[in-house]
């Protein structure tokens, strides 16, 4: 069995959970180790007792940096009683620079995959601090032996061209992980029945860190005049918003409905609403457009149609399937005039393309989770990762875009 320290920014971060879940599926032996941001119940993992290396704050970027440092200097001491790992998975920058301490204490044999799935506005400055940022992640990665992923477009405009990174690339998208053997045999859920006089309904969930949706969504729903909702559900980033839980208050037409479980309440939670918003200007022009979210992968598995933002990756996703949404402009105009000429017969064939792709391309099964640490397991063997090429087709941006060795 394979033995795997994971090491983490935010131990309450659900996607956190969902990939130690998806670890232990695939067969492996998990250690979680890393800081905590936050108390979050529902990121709890059964079996699982993660070693608390400090708390960090969201926003204050100078405190992590001392964090780190700190548990640098004393990794040996709190991974004393922790049996060797096989190999060791880093999320995000920060906790490279533990990993490669990690990997000092139990020996230079262990490898080191960095997995980065979001790219820091920091490490894209055009200035002396981005060139600071990118000389730390390419000496700290020098020891990396793979870098995982989650869209083609983080290589594609910043791995390739900038970081100073040269390592094997896993592509691992943000699909909803489904461990019922089963899951493949039914189709997406059909769209939730609509009665004429009711409003539809936007469904924005999971890591809510984005002030400019929350005001245009304010104001398109506003000019809707009640004939649209919008639904939040998740974790606030609540650095990011003067006042959230004070603007939600006063929202006639918005609510927040607060954290849920993933994957476990996803088919709940989607149930209740027509479309999904998949737009982020959290990192505007970067990071937002090269991502591909989390919730494009649930939305389309659990019967929602996507909206996305022209000139994004998101929609080129869907643009090569014939899917989705495209907003031709981030702004409640465009919006409210996507949205006055909404029919039910419209949203139903846009919900039936999706439900002709069947469940595939969406979810993470119990198999792929076993190829998943298979991969990892040929690190710990000295096995050589094999190189993804991109930009992947579109036929290749699934399961297929990572390769057993």
């Amino acid at each position: 069995m394979l033995k795997l320290l994971y090491l983490v920014h935010d131990l309450a971060d659900p996607a956190v959970r969902r990939r130690v879940m998806m670890f232990v599926a695939g067969g492996a032996e998990v250690t979680l180790a890393g800081f905590r941001r936050a108390a979050n119940p529902l990121a709890a993992i059964d079996g699982v007792n993660p070693i608390e290396l400090g708390v960090t704050s969201d926003g204050r970027f100078g405190q992590r940096i001392g964090a780190v440092a700190k548990s640098c200097l004393s990794i040996g001491t709190v991974l004393r009683a922790v049996p060797k790992p096989d190999v060791i998975v880093a999320r995000n920058l920060e906790m490279l620079a533990v990993a490669n301490r990690a990997a000092a204490f139990f020996g230079s044999t262990v490898p080191i995959a960095y997995e980065c799935l979001d790219i820091h506005r920091l490490m894209l400055r055009d200035d002396v601090v981005g060139s600071v940022m990118r000389g730390a992640e390419a000496r700290l990665g020098r020891g990396a032996k793979l870098l995982i992923t989650s869209s083609p477009a983080f290589v594609e405009h910043y791995f390739r061209p900038l970081s100073g990174l040269d390592l094997p690339t896993l592509l691992l998208q943000n699909q909803v992980l489904d461990l019922d053997d089963d899951g493949d045999d039914f189709p997406p859920p059909s769209p939730p029945t609509r009665m004429t006089a009711q409003p539809w309904r936007i469904g924005w969930f999971g890591a809510l860190r984005c002030a400019k949706s929350l005001t245009l969504l304010s104001a398109f729903s506003h000019a809707m005049g009640g004939r649209a909702e919008v639904v939040l559900r998740g974790r606030p980033a609540y650095s990011e918003f003067d006042d959230f839980d004070g603007f939600m208050r006063d929202e006639p037409f918005m609510s927040f409905h607060g954290p849920y479980r993933n994957p476990e309440d996803l088919t709940r939670i989607y149930a209740g609403v027509h479309f999904s918003w998949a737009i982020d200007f959290f990192e505007e022009g970067k990071n937002s457009s090269w991502l591909l979210p989390n919730r494009l992968y649930e939305s389309c598995r659990h019967g929602a149609v996507p909206i996305a933002l022209e000139g994004t990756e998101t929609a080129r996703f869907l643009k090569e399937r014939g899917l989705g949404l495209i907003l031709p402009a981030a702004d409640p105009a465009s919006l409210t005039a996507l949205f006055e000429t909404m029919t039910d017969a419209a949203h139903h064939q846009a919900c039936d393309r999706i439900r002709a792709q069947g469940p595939a391309p969406w979810t993470f099964d119990r198999t792929d989770c076993e190829r998943l640490v298979k991969r990892l397991s040929n690190l710990a063997g000295g096995g050589r990762a094999e190189r993804v090429t991109f930009p992947l087709p579109s036929s290749a941006i699934a399961k297929e875009s990572y390769h057993d060795e």
